[in-house]
């Protein structure tokens, strides 16, 4: 049991730093042990670490590892996306050849487009352009969302590409460009996941999560039989073994043990088919915040954005008024229409002393300025609905409208309704 114990805790480890990383900064777990991790692993420890290093060796030895890790995490490498490639390979190297005689015709079926779609939607993740902006396209990109004036605010130049930015884009420092719709960087895929490549993403990652959920339960009922037809007293719940049979608890891991060696298709297959059943909580959990993002009509991008301004709410630093209906968009800075359905009808602004902005400056917006404590007190121009934002990252452009062609009022009204519901579920 040792070896099988160790590897067992090395990828509870792993997966649990993967997930404490992802998820740590998430509005919703920021008071919770998680977000306290997450600030002990990436904040505090590195802090004393670089302290002591600098009474020791002057800050060498960190700045070395600094420079390290900045290149693996914020420089364009295929590093990490030909190490998920080989993890792929390698497990359905071992896992394979002795579970493959084993399994009936339609396991082979199914096996077979559940190995095969991972590496199709990471190809197709990887390699397609996520919505590079580019002077040759910039002006359909501007068409493309309109803005919100609360995160995304018209006349906002990139420094490096020289370009106003359009609505929900971003410029990404490890690909050194601005994407259309900036969801986040993704390592694994060495590219970034945007408006033109997001649903490949979300494909890829349903496809990941079935593959090893699927590897996972059809190993442990290979090695399950192996063990029963072995042991015919023992079951796979403990507390069925014990009450069927009077197995002890340790009883009951040496023939775990004997399972993930030898029954089955041996230690190969054992120890992918844990490591499978390990990480697919992991992927599963990747997956679900991917898609609650789509539900709420936002992005990771965007999420980060609102964080921020929830922090400004609870300061009592942020204030929001009524845009003027009648107002003449400045085609210098932002486009005459959009495609998007609908329009903003709001700006929100923050001050440093937490009172509203004076009369004086100038600023978009008629009335009077009016706190804002709550974000769903705030309007998402970006959600039109769950069957509308599944649309708009599944079929890139098929959100787009022709200006000419009104929307219903109704129907501007519900969504209306949803997007402030669903913000603050966010």
């Amino acid at each position: 049991m040792g070896t099988i114990a160790t590897i067992a805790l090395v990828v509870l480890a792993i997966s649990f730093m993967v997930f404490v990383t992802f998820f740590g900064r998430l509005p919703a777990l920021r008071r919770t042990p998680i977000a306290w991790l997450y600030r002990l692993i990436w904040v505090r420890l590195p802090n004393g670490v670089v302290c002591l290093d600098q009474r020791l060796s002057g800050g060498r030895v960190t700045g070395s590892c600094a420079r390290f890790g900045n290149y693996m995490m914020y420089d364009q490498h295929p590093t990490v996306l030909i190490f998920f490639l080989l993890l792929l390979v390698v497990g359905e190297f071992l896992y394979l050849p002795a579970a493959w005689p084993l399994l009936s015709p339609l396991h082979k079926v199914s096996a077979s487009i559940a190995i095969v779609l991972p590496y199709v939607f990471l190809y197709l993740a990887a390699f397609s352009d996520p919505g590079t902006i580019t002077p040759q396209n910039h002006i359909p990109e501007m068409a493309r969302y309109p803005y919100d004036f609360t995160l995304f605010h018209p006349g906002a130049h990139c420094a490096t590409c020289r370009l106003l930015k359009p609505a929900r884009s971003k410029h990404c420092s490890v690909c050194k460009r601005c994407i259309a719709k900036n969801d986040h960087h993704c390592i694994f895929i060495n590219n970034c996941v945007g408006a033109g490549n997001h649903h490949w993403f979300l494909l890829l990652l349903l496809a990941t999560a079935a593959l090893t959920l699927y590897g996972g339960l059809l190993g442990l009922s290979l090695m399950t039989a192996a063990m029963r037809q072995r042991f015919p007293h023992w079951a796979l719940l403990p507390w069925r073994a014990h009450a069927g049979a009077g197995i002890s608890l340790t009883q009951y891991l040496v023939v775990w043990s004997w399972g993930m060696q030898q029954g089955g298709g041996g230690v190969a297959m054992g120890g992918v088919t844990l490591l499978a059943l390990m990480t697919s909580p992991l992927v599963w959990a990747l997956l679900a915040y991917q898609l609650w993002l789509v539900y709420c009509g936002t992005t990771a991008n965007e999420a980060m954005k609102w964080s921020d301004w929830q922090a400004e709410m609870d300061d009592g630093f942020a204030f929001k008024r009524r845009l003027d209906p009648r107002r003449v968009k400045d085609v210098r800075t932002e486009p005459a229409w959009t495609r998007w359905p609908v329009e903003a009808e709001q700006v929100m602004v923050r001050t440093e002393d937490g009172k509203p902005p004076a009369p004086e400056a100038s600023l978009p917006g008629v009335g009077v300025w009016e706190a804002v404590w709550r974000l769903r007190d705030v309007e998402n121009l970006y959600d039109l609905g769950l069957w509308d934002n599944l649309l708009d990252v599944l079929v890139p452009g098929l959100m787009f409208r022709d200006p000419r062609v009104p929307v219903a009022e109704s129907r501007l009204r519900r969504k209306k309704k949803r997007r402030a519901r669903k913000l603050y579920l966010a």
